[in-house]
């Protein structure tokens, strides 16, 4: 068999089982075993995010490290175990992946509602739409009835999530992996336009790439020395123009050599996705509607379905 007929194959295999997971996933899914779910996560995400509005954007980041690693199962959230070494201290999660807590907060108010019904996998699904909506970006309709996976592993997550440093062909090769295409990779990745990074991650880029804006690298170069090892923690804003807000200042500081990371540069930097940063940058509208469309997709990666997983009671241990 050929390498054009196998690659042929392989994309339709993964085309249709996508198709299959959208047949079985329904916005309805919970009506009648628990119809008031989403004024539950609703409401305890706008308490969420009116307190510390970053907690949205970290929210939004757990969901994607939960579907590319082995799909939407709530794998992400699962603890370590004496037989089992999960993917909370992976090198994409470890010191930095956060919001555990509040999904465990969502899970015990819907246990209190319904018992042993939602999903942890269902509940970050819809958490990551309502802390998009909530900082003013585009709503959804979350196609629900995922199943909680098992087990966890750590080296799913090292093997799947992208780092800091990909270029933009690597970026394209592990978004294809999951049925997603450039302009979904591109659209994804304005969710940089809330939360913060960490200096280990965006040092490479402001001390030795040269698509950099000098004044921009000198001021991140205050709070994230060169030394390794020295500041690793500092947090600075991916979208320093507006932190906390879901618009589309994050394409605008792509075209100024202002992306804070190497990974979000390589999408303005006379590659592919040039031409999609330049749309987002000026048109909001476009930008809200593909996000929303790409992550309705993301959503759908590989979901446990039927008898397939479980409803874990906690989000943290299998059942």
């Amino acid at each position: 068999m050929s390498s054009v007929t196998y690659g042929f194959l392989a994309a339709t295999i993964l085309s249709l089982l996508a198709s299959a997971a959208y047949a079985q996933l329904s916005p309805a899914f919970y009506a009648r075993t628990c119809p008031n779910l989403q004024t539950i996560v609703g409401s305890a995400m706008a308490q969420v995010v009116r307190q510390e509005p970053r907690m949205g954007a970290s929210i939004i980041r757990l969901f994607f490290h939960d579907c590319f690693v082995n799909g939407c199962d709530a794998s992400v959230l699962l603890d370590d175990t004496p037989t089992m070494i999960g993917e909370k201290n992976a090198a994409g999660n470890a010191n930095s992946l956060r919001g555990y807590q509040v999904i465990d907060a969502i899970k015990s108010r819907v246990e209190a509602a319904c018992r042993s019904t939602v999903s942890c996998a269902d509940i970050l699904a819809l958490a990551s739409r309502d802390a998009v909506t909530l900082l003013g970006g585009p709503s959804w309709t979350v196609l629900l009835g995922r199943r909680d996976a098992r087990t966890a592993s750590m080296a799913a997550a090292n093997a799947n999530l992208p780092p800091a440093t990909d270029g933009i062909n690597n970026l394209i090769s592990r978004f294809s992996a999951k049925g997603l295409d450039l302009r979904d990779l591109t659209a994804l990745s304005g969710a940089h336009t809330v939360g913060a990074a960490r200096c280990i991650n965006f040092r490479p880029h402001i001390y030795g790439d040269s698509n950099v804006d000098p004044g921009f690298a000198m001021f991140r170069k205050r709070i994230c020395p060169a030394a390794a090892g020295v500041g690793d923690s500092n947090l600075t804003p991916l979208d320093s123009t507006s932190p906390n807000r879901f618009d589309v200042s994050y394409y605008r500081d792509l075209m100024a050599r202002r992306g804070l990371l190497h990974s979000d540069q390589e999408l303005f930097n006379n590659g592919p996705a040039d031409g999609l940063v330049r749309l987002y940058s000026s048109n909001g509208r476009a930008f809200n509607t593909d996000f929303a469309a790409a992550m309705v997709k993301m959503g759908n990666i590989s979901p446990l379905l039927g008898s397939a997983g479980e409803i874990r009671l906690n989000c943290r241990q299998a059942n």
